[in-house]
């Protein structure tokens, strides 16, 4: 395929979709994601699309929000694998509230095989997910439907949270990075989101790699009350997603990374699981460390460590002579 016919492919997924992943563009039109990257350039430049961290939109994509059947289609495989490992995190008989999203959504088909779970929820696709699951109680809140994501909003859904309290909350959201935290593009369904973190004592986030970095106009979630992200292994080459994920982890964020190929380069407070496993793995928060006794041995090596270099040169000449 010729350059000038990949890149009239390219903008023609992105105005059908509104945003689209550069893994996703390379498989469609069979070349590398650098290639890609190039093209993408190349139709900013002339102000046809604009660039985002591991993807690319129309346009003033900052403030546009994709619908349902656009969000669906993206990044489907990376949303999987999160929702894999985030089921790994319930328990039996928990209490929890999900929010809205494409990603939140396979949570619940997940989760539909957890007994004695109790759900709340303001999507009217999680509920759906979770409707024939025998030993799983769904409640809804009120409020008003939106139909482009099939959310609950407004008043009635915010008061109908009021006084409720769950182990955790799942959410998802347009991007996040770690100066603001998690963001979205509506004001309603920011107000919503808000409430449902207010309901619960920890705070998951699932977000795939194309979110990192991206800031959208409405808060949902400040970096501080997020407990831990969920997410996918950024290619090699998205250095800024990988910048932001420590950037993360260095303010507490404990991080769960699926997809094996990252865990030899993690960074530090960085969880890396391999794809198709559910587990369920604490990771510790920056600075943090384990604690396993120390013998001995373990003990002499920390003596020497804190000595000054002179006086360990003289203790080990000392200890050697015994």
């Amino acid at each position: 395929m010729f350059a000038a016919e990949r890149r009239q492919l390219i903008l023609e997924m992105v105005r059908a979709n509104g945003a689209v992943s550069l893994r996703e563009l390379a498989r469609v039109v069979q070349t590398s994601e650098v290639t890609v990257r190039r093209d993408v350039r190349a139709l900013e430049a002339e102000g046809l699309l604009d660039r985002r961290h591991g993807g690319a939109v129309l346009p003033g994509g900052f403030t546009r929000e994709s619908g349902f059947p656009q969000k669906s289609h993206l990044a489907t495989a990376e949303k999987t694998a999160i929702a894999d490992l985030a089921a790994g995190l319930v328990d039996e008989g928990e209490a929890i509230v999900v929010g809205a999203g494409t990603t939140t959504q396979e949570l619940a088909r997940r989760l539909a095989r957890v007994p004695g779970l109790t759900v709340v929820t303001n999507s009217l696709l999680v509920a759906q997910a979770l409707a024939h699951a025998n030993r799983v109680e769904v409640v809804m809140t009120g409020g008003t439907l939106r139909g482009s994501n099939y959310a609950l909003v407004g008043s009635g859904a915010e008061q109908s949270l009021q006084g409720l309290r769950v182990s955790r909350a799942f959410l998802s959201g347009s991007g996040l990075t770690a100066e603001r935290g998690l963001s979205t593009s509506n004001m309603l369904s920011a107000s919503v989101d808000r409430a449902l973190v207010q309901a619960a004592a920890e705070v998951v986030v699932l977000a795939d790699h194309t979110k990192l970095g991206t800031d959208t106009m409405f808060q949902t979630v400040p970096t501080d009350v997020i407990t831990r992200l969920v997410t996918d292994d950024p290619p090699p080459h998205d250095d800024r997603a990988a910048t932001e994920l420590q950037a993360l982890a260095d303010q507490g964020v404990q991080i769960t990374v699926t997809g094996g190929s990252a865990a030899p380069d993690a960074a530090p407070g960085v969880d890396s699981v391999p794809a198709g496993r559910q587990q369920r793995r604490d990771v510790p928060l920056p600075g943090q460390r384990r604690n396993h006794g120390a013998g001995p041995g373990q003990q002499l090596r920390n003596a020497l460590l804190a000595e000054q270099p002179g006086e360990r040169a003289a203790r080990v000449a000392d200890l050697r002579r015994r």
